[in-house]
């Protein structure tokens, strides 16, 4: 009886992950398609700050399927955070290097570049 009640317990933990993903994935697709111009035609930290909300909402997801997908709930609290704060800190990292350089290339070649829509 025990094992029954423990698998509703985590079916239900499935469907409200499930639910939160979902929401975040819905809210990025809108944002995407939306695109309002006060968020995507002005700059913070030398991109828009559409891109970082995208980076956010990715890194949110991210932590949600480590978190739960991957049993890391269930874990020692330091594998935990050897895990969960390295992939964190290199997202980010990357993030910023790529952020920083695209900005450049585009400030440097762009007026060099004839866009053809």
């Amino acid at each position: 009886m025990e094992h029954a009640q423990e698998h509703t317990s985590h079916t239900k933990l499935i469907w409200k992950v499930f639910g939160i993903l979902s929401l975040v994935t819905i809210v990025e697709v809108v944002l995407g398609i939306i695109k309002p111009d006060s968020l995507h035609l002005t700059k913070i930290l030398g991109t828009s700050p559409l891109n970082i909300i995208f980076l956010i909402l990715t890194l949110v997801k991210a932590y949600y399927i480590t978190w739960f997908f991957m049993h890391m709930a269930d874990e020692k609290k330091s594998l935990r955070r050897a895990v969960v704060w390295t992939a964190v800190f290199l997202i980010i990292y990357l993030a910023t290097l790529l952020l920083i350089e695209g900005s450049y290339i585009n400030d440097v070649l762009g007026p060099l570049t004839k866009w053809n829509y």
